[in-house]
């Protein structure tokens, strides 16, 4: 029996969004440019704030405890940080991918396959990225 996809309102707009980028990008160099898009603009935004928090002065002496605020600003930083080194990692893999190249007639597949793939609920990827994506914090 075929696993029921996730009907809350996140799951949702994930499978619309999940469906939209297949059927408006149906080929592999497609995604390769708009996940290469995604994925900067992605380190782009997380680098500028984290830089632009950086910048701002610890109010702090030395030996003095640090307000909740400033914990949670910090540990915040310190998960930026995270965040932009695992973008990086994630940067270096995606050079990979760009070198692939692909004859017409499997591009030509990828189009043929997205039409099907885009609408089907049922989608093993969609329900494993769904599955994922319960397991994640809530971020908004």
């Amino acid at each position: 029996m075929p696993e029921e996809p996730c009907q809350c309102p996140d799951c949702l707009r994930f499978y619309r969004e999940h469906d939209r980028l297949i059927r408006e990008n149906p080929s592999l160099r497609q995604q390769q440019e708009l996940n290469w898009a995604a994925l900067q603009a992605f380190r782009t935004l997380a680098g500028r704030v984290l830089e632009d928090l950086q910048k701002v002065p610890d109010p702090t002496t030395p030996g003095q405890e640090l307000p909740a605020e400033d914990e949670s600003l910090q540990q915040a930083l310190a998960d930026l940080e995270n965040v932009n080194a695992h973008l990086f990692s994630i940067e270096v893999l995606m050079e990979r991918i760009f070198d692939v190249r692909v004859p017409e007639a499997v591009e030509q597949k990828f189009q043929e396959l997205a039409g099907e793939l885009a609408p089907d609920p049922l989608n093993a990827d969609r329900l494993r990225l769904n599955r994922l994506l319960h397991q994640t914090p809530d971020l908004s």
